[in-house]
């Protein structure tokens, strides 16, 4: 298999948005002396990521960052959830900035580093420029290169950002591997020719919900950690 770049999915694939948020909310509660169900406010602002992008694809607001929609719904849930009218600007500006402080699974760091000796590695994510810039550089991510959907004024799992992604890397489609651990994005990918590696993070969304549309043989490769995924692409080297 010839493939000279691989461009990973981001939030659940290389980092684990929902540990990581709801230890930082939970500190910053504790520091404000708020009494917040912080593991449910984490699930009800991820619940809010598609359906804030859909409004974006669907042509109901003109284009919009994720750092923007994150602020958006953040502020309609901390109100929800009782504690808006004890924030400032500086503690909703810190409390958003949290998505650009997420921490990676233990098998990200080293996985991508034995990826990057062969091939190109970058982002593919929803996530803004600057966003996945601060992630790259504090988790930290070993990339070559950083592709966000702001680049292309569209989410995935528009057309258009996988078409970009493979323009941008002056290759051929079929030489691109998306590694992902969310089927939909997946198989939009593969509907542009792209090759797929479907990565398995059953924790992504808690110890307590089992995972969801887990694939079969539909995709290139189905693996549980990146340091297996480098193993496989060295062998079918």
């Amino acid at each position: 298999m010839e493939v000279d770049a691989l461009v990973f999915d981001v939030f659940g694939t290389l980092v684990d948005w929902r540990s990581s948020l709801i230890d930082d909310l939970t500190e910053f509660g504790r520091r404000r002396g708020f009494e917040v169900q912080w593991m449910e406010f984490v699930e009800a602002w991820r619940g809010e990521y598609l359906p804030s992008m859909d409004r974006v694809r669907y042509g109901q607001r003109p284009w919009t960052s994720l750092d923007t929609l994150h602020r958006e719904s953040f502020d309609v849930l901390a109100d929800r959830f009782g504690f808006g009218k004890q924030l400032d600007e500086d503690a909703r500006r810190w409390c958003v900035l949290r998505w650009h402080h997420l921490r990676p699974w233990p098998d990200t760091v080293p996985g991508l580093t034995r990826l990057r000796e062969r091939r190109i590695t970058a982002t593919l994510s929803n996530g803004n420029m600057r966003l996945l810039i601060d992630l790259a550089r504090n988790a930290p991510l070993p990339m070559d290169a950083i592709l966000s959907a702001e680049l292309f004024h569209h989410y995935k799992p528009d057309p258009e950002v996988y078409r970009g992604a493979v323009e941008l890397l002056a290759t051929s489609a079929e030489r691109v591997m998306l590694v992902a651990a969310h089927p939909l994005d997946l198989r939009a990918a593969q509907a542009q020719g792209l090759r797929t590696a479907f990565v398995s993070r059953p924790l992504e969304h808690g110890p307590k919900e089992p995972p969801k549309d887990e694939p079969g043989d539909e995709f290139d490769f189905a693996v549980k950690s990146l340091e297996e995924l480098a193993q496989k692409l060295e062998s079918s080297a």
